[in-house]
């Protein structure tokens, strides 16, 4: 009788504290989101001790955290749940008791063990919360660079895709390629593009004071097929602090993807944001492969919204655009081809509700609204007015 009040208290113990852990998490998630300015508070004083803290102690690592951890809280289950079952059938084979008294033993294991996955997703939901969640809810990138989302015309966009084009073109031969003429990580560097994501991310921070300070390397996972199922380019694990990035991918898409992914260790997780960030961060870097990266990244945005909007201009522009650059487009689009499937169909409708529930209403459209920044980002050049008229 001792064991089974012992067992119960723990029980209850669990249960009340994955209650509090989530509660708690709601709780800073109805303020971020309807007291005015402390998410922003949250994320300019507290946020950046994580960062500092817990992205500096699993930066000491040189692989994935959270990709091993997810393995690890994989066999966790698993073995708790085998051992429940096996728990569970030897209460059933016990004759001893009798079968009330056999009944409410099977019962407590099974609530035991319930209770012990409540405490640890109450755990995480805060750890979500503390490290992602808050940071929805902060002021924007845009309002605070001044670079604001405003109505564009075609003839803007049209201007825009233009520039990018002759960037991307002008690039396109100081990035080293394989033998069949596609983009590669120069020999050396591949492992370096971790240090050097960091780099650009602070030259950039120069220019932005909300984005200067310490930044952990961005990792690639261990197993690239768990991104690749699902159409990811990269990820942010808010329980280890941690970006990852698809490795696998074809190899133009890494740099822009480590800096997007970096974006949201400085809290902005709107994803129309970090991939204007990373846009900034790569063309704003004096390495040829990052620059081609996210001009490139950048061009695909503007020409996908033009193609809709003005298919003559996109055909012109589109037939413009070097064949070297097109063979980089066609490995890509073979690479991500090679996932297609209801395991990347499901990701895509979670990720997009993920997002709406996040305050990004149109869900995975929203990294299209990246457009919006880069022509507002042009418009603010000198002689944007008058190169967009010429380009009508």
């Amino acid at each position: 009788m001792e064991k089974k009040k012992r067992n119960i208290f723990f029980i209850r113990i669990k249960q009340y504290a994955g209650g509090l852990f989530l509660a708690a998490g709601i709780v800073m998630t109805v303020l971020a989101r309807y007291r005015e300015g402390a998410a922003q508070w949250y994320s300019t004083h507290v946020y950046p001790l994580w960062v500092g803290t817990v992205g500096r102690v699993f930066d000491l690592i040189p692989f994935s955290a959270a990709e091993l951890l997810l393995y690890l809280f994989c066999a966790w289950f698993l073995c708790s749940l085998v051992r429940l079952v096996r728990r569970m059938k030897q209460r059933k084979e016990d004759t001893a008791e009798g079968p009330e008294e056999m009944g409410i033993r099977k019962r407590d294991l099974f609530i035991s063990w319930a209770a012990g996955l409540f405490l640890a997703a109450g755990i995480l939901y805060v750890l979500y919360v503390l490290n992602c969640g808050i940071n929805y809810y902060r002021t924007s990138f845009s309002e605070s660079s001044g670079i604001t989302m405003e109505t564009y015309t075609t003839e803007e966009l049209t201007f825009v895709c233009r520039t990018l084009t002759e960037e991307v073109n002008e690039r396109s031969d100081q990035v080293s390629r394989d033998a069949q003429g596609v983009m590669e990580l120069a020999d050396g560097k591949k492992g370096e593009v971790r240090e050097r994501a960091v780099k650009a991310m602070q030259k950039l921070g120069e220019d932005y004071p909300e984005l200067s300070g310490y930044y952990p390397k961005p990792k690639p996972l261990l197993n690239s097929w768990i991104l690749s199922v699902q159409k990811l380019s990269g990820i942010y694990s808010p329980f280890t602090v941690e970006a990852n990035y698809n490795s696998a991918m074809t190899d133009y898409n890494i740099p822009f993807t480590a800096c997007h992914e970096l974006s949201h260790l400085k809290g902005f997780m709107q994803e129309q944001e970090a991939n204007f960030i990373a846009f900034l961060a790569g063309i704003g870097f004096t390495d040829p492969e990052f620059q081609y990266s996210s001009y490139l990244t950048g061009w695909i945005y503007c020409m996908n919204v033009l193609r809709n909007a003005a298919p003559e201009a996109w055909r012109d522009i589109r037939e413009s655009l070097l064949p070297e650059v097109q063979r980089d487009l066609q490995a890509n689009s073979e690479f991500w081809a090679g996932y297609d499937g209801a395991v990347a169909e499901v990701a895509d409708q979670v990720n997009d509700h993920y997002l709406q529930a996040n305050g990004q209403e149109e869900g995975v459209r929203s990294y299209d609204r990246m457009v919006d920044l880069i022509v507002a980002y042009y418009r603010q050049m000198p002689d944007a007015d008058e190169a967009s008229e010429g380009s009508q």
